[in-house]
Formats: C-alpha cells, structure tokens, sequence
C-alpha cells in the first residue's frame, strides 16, 4: 500500500509505486500531454514507466520526502495523473507540477490536488518558497497556477518556449 499524503473530497493523493506503470504509461502517451513539457518521447512504454517510478520518484520520496504524487479518482480507484513537488536541481528551487490524461483536463483536478498539496506542505513540510513554470501559450497551466495563488515572476527562453515563472510562499 503506498503512503497516502492527503485527500480531498474528490481525490486520493498518494505516493506512486511499481503497479502504477500501467497509469503512468496511459496518462504521459497521449501526444498533447507532452506538448508544452519537453518530455515528449520520455514515456512510450509500460517499461519507460517503470523507470520514471523507480529511478525518479521513489528516489526522490527516499531523498528528500517528496516527489511527484499519484493523483487517484476516490470514485474509480484510477490514477488519472500526477501533482505535487519536485525538488529541481536544474534550477535549484522546489517545482510544484501536474500532468493529467486529456480524458480528465477541464475538470477542476489539476487545482484541486495542488491546492491540498500546498496546504499539506505548510502543515508537514519544511517548504517556504516554491515555483511553477508554464509555456507561455500553456493558458490552463497558467490558470493553474493563479489559482494556486502563484504570482508571476518572470519569463524566460528554453528551447523553442517561452515559460512563464510563477512563485507562492508558504511560510509567513
């Protein structure tokens, strides 16, 4: 049973574990999930799958105590995508990301997860500072992250995108 994080009333947030590969692999094949990510091409297998869950987020749940969570519909028991944070030595903050099937875009889940992740960091997590990075053509992304109560920072170049930087402060 994989640790669970915390829950709303329509979600289960929990830790990933091996049996998710199948999820993992369903919600990143989707070609317009990759879009605006740069991970297109990183998950096209049950395989690749299991690597991500191996090699990434149980590494990252043992090193630092978090990573990416399984965000798990209470009504199906199904694993519909990911939410949460990662610790990001690329640019050397905490990222808060999210990435759901398109079958499950549109319905408020993506905010609704992230909200009770933050909410769980100012109660559990040793977290002040965190940054959410969305294309600047990714506007549900941005929307997302304004209803995290993220603010816009700043904006730069990264290959062929435009990202736009957001930031929230947990502590007070």
């Amino acid at each position: 049973m994989s640790k669970i994080i915390t829950e709303t009333q329509r979600l289960i947030i929990r830790e990933f574990n091996l049996k998710d590969a199948q999820a993992v692999y369903l919600f990143n094949a989707p070609e317009e999930v990759n879009r605006f990510t740069g991970d297109a091409g990183m998950c096209n297998s049950i395989e690749d799958a299991e690597k991500i869950i191996g090699d990434i987020w149980l590494k990252e749940y043992s090193q630092f105590g978090y990573g990416r969570w399984a965000v798990v519909l209470k009504e199906s028991d199904e694993v519909i995508g990911f939410c949460g944070f990662k610790n990001d030595s690329r640019i050397k903050a905490v990222d808060i990301g999210y990435r759901f099937h398109p079958a499950h875009w549109g319905k408020g889940y993506a905010t609704e997860s992230n909200l009770a992740c933050i909410e769980y960091a100012k109660l559990h997590m040793n977290l002040n500072h965190v940054l959410g990075d969305a294309v600047a053509e990714n506007l549900g992304s941005i929307n997302v992250l304004l209803k995290l109560g993220m603010s816009y920072i700043s904006q730069y170049q990264e290959d062929e995108f435009t990202v736009n930087r957001y930031e929230i402060y947990l502590k007070s």
